[in-house]
């Protein structure tokens, strides 16, 4: 088997046609197109799990997913998380650059099947949860590690449909998260 135009091996041992070919490197126009094929199919994979979750039922009980977590009316799906920030915080920033970007990609994806989205801020949400107002999950809960979501609720579905970048804390990962709903945000 030839492979970039030198020989293959077949492993210790085995006979070669010649001596061993180092594959070129890639120029950056390959690693540019490789980079966007990843993306796509990042992107293909996030849209196959929330269509997935958007045309499923909503569990009655909380209980952990192939997804993420889910809770009675609502699915809260991990789509991507990051490294963590323990040992080097240097590329937190990148890092989250990275992650908005990301959901911007998606919710590009989104809007052209449901139109625009609205932006809603969870920051009221977690205000009223400090102090001590009982609201809905997931609401209640994202507002904690989720500062703002991108949110459709389209008319044939009669679901809310949300994206939002989720960090605990400073050192730990980051996530985008897809959530599904039938509870309006509060």
């Amino acid at each position: 088997m030839r492979v970039w135009g030198g020989s293959y091996s077949a492993g210790a041992g085995a006979a070669s046609a010649g001596p061993p070919v180092v594959a070129p490197r890639l120029t950056p126009r390959q690693l540019s197109v490789a980079a966007g094929l990843l993306e796509r199919m990042d992107i293909a994979q996030a849209l196959a799990v929330i269509d997935r979750l958007c045309s499923g039922p909503l569990p009655a009980e909380h209980a952990r997913t192939d997804a993420g977590t889910a809770g009675p009316g609502y699915v809260i799906a991990e789509l991507q998380t990051s490294e963590d920030f323990r040992e080097d915080g240097a590329r937190w920033e990148e890092v989250y650059e990275q992650y908005e970007c990301d959901r911007e990609a998606l919710a590009q994806r989104l809007t052209e099947r449901w139109g625009p989205p609205q932006v809603f801020s969870l920051y009221s949400v977690l205000e009223r949860s400090l102090e001590g107002e009982d609201l809905p999950e997931p609401w209640a809960s994202l507002s904690g590690h989720v500062t703002d979501v991108t949110l459709w609720r389209p008319e044939d579905m009669g679901r809310w449909i949300s994206l939002g970048v989720s960090q605990w804390d400073r050192e730990l990962p980051f996530q985008l998260l897809a959530v599904v709903t039938d509870l309006a945000p509060p």
